[in-house]
């Protein structure tokens, strides 16, 4: 990197030293500002994650192989089945706990394996068979005629028969650290996968929210002159009826009213615009946010369905049908949403 010179530094009529110490001092506070900012922009993160997910990790410690190996699908509660060797039966809650730290929703299988060096367990010889499987393999040689003597390497070719394990001084928690390191490493395997697909989500829900928000403009710029479009409708119809007769103004006012309050939709709208603003704030919340937005969603198709209800305009029915096709499609993604 080229060194800074004085002929880098424009004076400002000051001297030298003093103007270096000022821009200085500048860079600097501009270089925490930036840090500021990415450690705010790092807190802003999405969190969303999907409760689908894969892991598997393989760890070597100590003479120890251990496998765990975990697989999570939706579910409207956290679920969780271990399968663990008997030896480490006795640390099942403690697993079920440090996946629930990680997982809050979804139903998780969780597979151990373990892998051990003989050298670190204590075996022992059994002798009798050790002697059984000698005259056997003699009897054998001499029925079929086999000049070759039995050797001892013809003898530990039956392991399972000649090696007793005791109950030696063996150490679990050895094994158990193992298994502990690894499924620390799948957690986080996992919770990368499922922040991956989360992303995923976030991005396809947030272009559909868009989209809503989209239609329920069309619909307000729509509904907008409906109701004097209605009642002059009203006027003329009532006015052919009641061609030669006297019209009750008053009565006339009275249905107008009514009529009004029928076709009004500018409450739905409304707390559609909150309601959706809610949806997508909710969106970036750090929190487990599938169960609040399935419950945010029945609500929005609440007010659009309410909409439908109340217009008779062509159009703004076909933009309600869009709607609740979006709502729909959000539905079926949330469902895989922690």
């Amino acid at each position: 990197m080229r060194r800074l010179n004085s002929v880098d530094f424009p004076t400002f009529g000051l001297p030298t030293i003093a103007t270096k110490l000022i821009l200085l001092s500048l860079i600097n506070y501009f270089t925490n500002c930036l840090v500021f900012l990415k450690f705010i922009d790092n807190k802003r993160r999405i969190k969303m994650k999907s409760m689908t997910g894969y892991a598997k990790v393989e760890k070597i410690e100590n003479g120890v192989k251990a496998t765990v190996e975990i697989k999570s699908l939706n579910n409207r509660f956290l679920d969780v089945t271990c399968r663990i060797p008997k030896s480490l039966s006795h640390k099942e809650i403690e697993i079920r706990d440090t996946i629930k730290k990680t997982i809050t929703r979804g139903t998780v299988t969780v597979s151990v394996s373990t892998e051990l060096d003989y050298s670190l367990k204590p075996f022992r010889l059994n002798e009798n068979n050790a002697i059984g499987i000698y005259n056997a393999l003699v009897n054998l040689s001499k029925k079929l005629k086999i000049k070759n003597s039995v050797t001892i390497s013809d003898i530990i070719s039956f392991p399972n028969y000649l090696l007793i394990e005791e109950n030696g001084n063996y150490d679990v928690e050895l094994e158990w650290n193992v298994v502990k390191n690894a499924l620390a490493d799948a957690l986080k395997q996992i919770d990368k996968y499922r922040l991956e697909e989360g992303k995923n989500l976030y991005k396809d829900i947030s272009q559909r929210t868009k989209k809503l928000r989209e239609i329920l403009n069309k619909i307000v710029n729509k509904s907008k002159n409906r109701i004097e479009e209605e009642r002059e409708k009203l006027r003329q119809k009532v006015a052919m009826l009641f061609e030669n007769d006297e019209i009750d103004e008053n009565r006339l006012q009275f249905e107008i009213l009514l009529m009004a309050n029928r076709l009004d939709i500018n409450e739905e709208c409304a707390r559609l615009e909150s309601h959706l603003s809610f949806l997508r704030e909710t969106l970036k919340s750090k929190e487990p946010v599938g169960q609040k937005i399935n419950f945010l969603l029945q609500e929005i198709n609440r007010e659009f369905n309410t909409i439908g209800s109340k217009s008779d305009n062509a159009e703004i029915s076909h933009l309600v049908v869009e709607a609740k096709e979006e709502i729909e499609k959000i539905r079926e993604m949330i469902q895989n949403i922690e």
